[in-house]
């Protein structure tokens, strides 16, 4: 029977598309193992299982990789009242019965040596662990806010106040000064049901037998070098952290209409020239936020392509009127609007994009990296700020854009974005992304970093499988 990890990625095309790149780096490399992702759908969803399973085959180049299976695991009926970044926890608790069923059917055609759970769906190491099967969380996120994360166990011990009452998180090694107002908002107020829910998510990645998470060595060597080396976590319990990123999907051509048109249009700009503005599928603004970033682009006088996502109940509003007056016409020979979607990484992989205006969400960042484009930080959710400090502090490739009051002025945009475009200190970032651009490609290549770890994280499950006797916590595996 073939050895087989099975990876289960949280709810979410962000959390699916980061885990089967993972899977595919695996097997691309170990090709004697077999690989079987289980998915989760919405609650409530009706889902066709071969559609889906052959558009996933083939939007991720499967093909060349039979090795990889896809299960979907039955839809779930319940009333949806959670908030939505509570919705993916719930999904996945409810799941658990339909997951145990699952992997027990596996194991029984097949040797089944560990399982690679999203740290969104830590609730299932109940299940793994009861069935005694090796468990890696994959932390789709980088290592610096990985080793926030897992210290808050710490915290909660060593304190009864909430993050929230203090100015400044604890200082953790190898990591910058943390202003509390940069930790996100899971963790600030510990009487909340999010706050112990994280709690127990970072326990029990503790406890478990390795954590991978989608980064590189180059990129966090500070960071990195002090978590593996435990100096993060009191009493030596860091598990072990195998670092074998950057994983981010193949760009997509831009087959629909409004992809060939991006591309269309960036075709004919000056290489280097076009600032892109996108902000993720829940980056949504208001009226007023919308028309200060039109006040902003007009202001720097650089070329720009804009993805704008209003507000839900904005929604029926042309862009001429949810724009400022005239703004689509005086800018139609340096701008192009387009509403709600764009084919991310294709344009930021297009020669004449030179600036990224970004939310920080972590799979962004990796994307801009991986092709030099340096960044503008505007984070505005989950651990978003905690990633623009590290951008901007740590990694030093992008410009830090400031607030007030919750609204970043047309001003301060405008500025920025020519500072990005313009000036020595522009040149200075973008040469630092392009040299880091180098380093990740070499990260996943022979004798890189990365490549390095996977055979780390190899090695371990087969150790769990040679009867050396070793439990699989064991303090003497991959420290």
């Amino acid at each position: 029977m073939k050895d087989t990890i099975v990876l289960y990625p949280a709810l979410g095309k962000g959390h699916l598309n980061s885990m089967i790149e993972l899977g595919k780096f695996i097997l691309t490399h170990n090709p004697s193992l077999s690989l079987s992702i289980l998915i989760l759908s919405p609650p409530n969803t009706t889902v066709q299982s071969e559609q889906e399973i052959q558009k996933l085959t083939t939007t991720f180049g499967c093909e060349s990789l039979p090795s990889i299976t896809f299960h979907h695991i039955p839809t779930i009926s319940f009333p949806v009242t959670v908030p939505p970044h509570l919705l993916p926890l719930d999904v996945c608790s409810r799941s658990n019965h339909h997951v145990n069923h699952i992997l027990q059917s596996i194991s029984k055609s097949s040797n089944l040596i560990g399982v690679i759970l999203d740290f969104m769906n830590y609730s299932t190491n109940e299940i793994t662990s009861t069935l005694d099967i090796p468990t890696y969380f994959f932390y789709t996120s980088g290592a610096a806010s990985l080793a926030v994360f897992l210290q808050l166990p710490t915290t909660d011990q060593t304190t009864t106040k909430s993050l929230k009452e203090f100015h400044m998180h604890p200082h953790i090694p190898g990591l910058p000064p943390i202003p509390i107002a940069d930790m996100p908002e899971v963790a600030k107020d510990r009487g909340s049901r999010t706050y112990k829910e994280f709690l127990d998510m970072a326990t029990i990645m503790k406890k478990s037998d390795g954590v991978i998470v989608n980064t590189f060595e180059a990129l966090e060597r500070r960071s990195l070098k002090a978590l593996k080396a435990g100096l993060c976590l009191p009493e030596g319990t860091t598990p072990p952290i195998f670092c074998i990123g950057p994983m981010i999907s193949p760009p997509s051509k831009g087959e629909d209409e409004r992809g060939r048109l991006c591309l269309s249009w960036l075709d004919s700009q000056p290489s280097q020239s076009v600032v892109f503005l996108c902000f993720g599928s829940m980056g949504r603004f208001s009226k007023a936020q919308l028309n200060e970033i039109a006040i902003g682009l007009e202001k720097s006088e650089q070329r720009f392509l804009w993805v704008v996502r209003s507000e839900t109940n904005l929604e029926k509003l042309s862009l001429n009127e949810l724009l400022p007056e005239g703004f689509l016409e005086r800018t139609k020979e340096k701008g192009m609007v387009v509403r709600d979607w764009a084919p991310q990484g294709a344009i930021l992989s297009h020669k004449s994009v030179g600036g990224f205006v970004t939310h920080c969400g972590w799979n962004s960042m990796l994307e801009a990296i991986c092709v030099g484009v340096p960044m503008i930080a505007w984070p505005l959710y989950a651990e978003q700020r905690l990633n623009r400090l590290f951008l901007v502090e740590e990694m030093k490739v992008a410009l830090n854009l400031n607030e007030l009051n919750g609204l970043v002025s047309g001003s301060e945009l405008g500025e920025r974005v020519k500072e990005l475009m313009e000036s020595d200190h522009g040149i200075e970032i973008r040469k630092r992304i392009l040299k880091m651009k180098v380093s990740a490609k070499d990260a996943r290549g022979g004798g890189g970093s990365s490549l390095i770890d996977l055979k780390k994280l190899v090695d371990s499950w087969r150790e769990h499988i040679s009867g050396d006797g070793l439990s699989p916590n064991s303090p003497f595996l991959l420290r």
